[in-house]
């Protein structure tokens, strides 16, 4: 199971970049192996993130923004869905992988 996130290298906005870089910092720091996929570099890519994206998960206007995490294939989440995962404490569900001893998830 890969656990990808699609990220923007050259984009111009401040929050994003803050958004790519709290989803990253938090997958090292818990030693949890990702690929990070740049959209930027590859309309591909950027092609295939859109379009696997769930169609109630896009937004009202215009495209998704990244990151967005996808497990294997499967859509996890954009950025918010993360947060709200990491706030509660349930990041290893968000991405389909088993709870480590340190989560709340592991807790019966």
């Amino acid at each position: 199971m890969v656990i990808r996130v699609f990220i923007a290298s050259s984009s111009g906005s401040v929050a994003i970049k803050k958004r790519q870089q709290d989803v990253v910092r938090f997958l090292e720091a818990n030693r949890i192996e990702f690929e990070e996929v740049d959209i930027t570099m590859s309309e591909e890519k950027r092609q295939w993130m859109y379009k696997n994206i769930p169609e109630d998960r896009q937004p009202a206007q215009g495209n998704p923004l990244p990151p967005q995490i996808f497990s294997d294939d499967r859509y996890c989440g954009d950025y918010d869905g993360f947060f709200e995962s990491k706030e509660s404490n349930t990041v290893f569900s968000f991405l389909g992988l088993k709870p480590t001893l340190a989560s709340k998830e592991s807790e019966p």
